[in-house]
């Protein structure tokens, strides 16, 4: 159902929220789904309630965890570049907003943008995201689209009809498989339409010594970040997870690029979790995340593959991370 909400009162409304009320996942059923399986899994989503959030924004000030501030030093140093790549009068539509900083970068550099749609499945992130860009780009035509940007949908219009930029940054890509990562971009190269854009963050194949220290820091902040949802599932699901019998285990493929993170079990134990029992041999391992590294090159046969056109790409001189714009063919 898409319902247009006006979240503040008055004739010239600051911003519009579009609500397409999407459906809230059920923590317990994921849970209990993973669990259930010959492979223990917890989908990586999970991670991020408060308290994984605030974990996450510590990592991303750690010294050894680079691609947020590699990527922010491209967008920075390149933005005029990255602006006239995009061109003028282009409406930019971040996937999975988070606190704007990148997508200002954009807008600063874009010439007469028309407008900025966040999209994001917390309805009251996005209402306080939009009326903070509303406030700090007066004129911007700001919608804010309270949807799951991974399920098809239908993008409000505007007018007149503006060309669309998409803009997926923080390699949050990776965290998708390839075959996930091309049906991504196939399904919105139809909603941008010919000639749109796709503005997205990949972080490149790296060698191990710098990529595991990234996702095991030396302080653990990052293994509390993904213990923390054992201890969710402990608080919200009366599960009895012993969280200290757990060990935070990051490996990495420097030849696929491939990065993943298990939890594993130091002993043979048993949680208890609505009703059932989930047995944990010594060793056994529960996924609870994956990041997927590319060369530039192969990112963009994946973008080919998807319907776009790669366009131009921006490397740090360390090529750890790239930023991407991609048009639809």
């Amino acid at each position: 159902m898409n319902s247009l909400v006006d979240p503040l009162p008055g004739d010239s409304p600051r911003f519009s929220l579009h609500d397409f009320a999407p459906a809230q996942e059920s923590f317990e059923d994921a849970v209990v789904e993973g669990l259930s399986g010959p492979r223990k899994s917890v989908p990586a989503r999970f991670l991020y309630d408060e308290a994984g959030s605030r974990l996450f924004d510590c990592i991303c000030e750690l010294p050894e965890y680079y691609p947020t501030r590699t990527e922010l030093k491209i967008l920075t140093d390149k933005a005029d570049e990255i602006g006239a790549s995009i061109g003028p009068d282009i409406a930019l539509l971040e996937f999975g907003a988070g606190s704007s900083q990148k997508a200002r970068l954009l807008l600063d550099a874009l010439e007469r943008p028309a407008a900025y749609e966040p999209i994001d499945v917390s309805r009251e992130h996005l209402i306080r995201l939009a009326d903070e860009i509303a406030d700090a780009y007066p004129g911007l035509a700001v919608r804010a689209i309270c949807a799951d940007y991974t399920q098809p949908l239908e993008l409000p219009d505007s007018e007149p009809r503006r060309r669309r930029a998409g803009f997926f940054p923080g390699s949050t890509i990776g965290n998708l498989t390839s075959a996930e990562a091309r049906a991504f971009l196939s399904g919105w190269a139809g909603q941008l339409g010919r000639d749109g854009l796709m503005v997205v963050g990949v972080a490149l194949r790296a060698p191990s010594s710098i990529v595991l220290p990234a996702y095991d820091d030396a302080q653990g902040v990052t293994a509390r970040f993904t213990a923390n949802v054992l201890v969710r599932a402990n608080r919200e699901l009366g599960a009895d997870f012993d969280v200290a019998a757990f060990r935070h285990t990051p490996t990495y493929d420097e030849t696929t690029g491939r990065l993943t993170i298990h939890l594993t079990s130091l002993k043979a134990q048993t949680v208890h979790l609505a009703g059932r029992r989930f047995d944990f041999a010594e060793g056994e391992q529960l996924h609870v995340e994956e990041s997927n590294k590319y060369a530039a090159e192969d990112f963009q046969a994946l973008a080919r593959s998807a319907g776009y056109v790669a366009e131009t790409v921006w490397i740090d001189p360390g090529e750890l991370f790239s930023v991407h714009v991609l048009r639809v063919a």
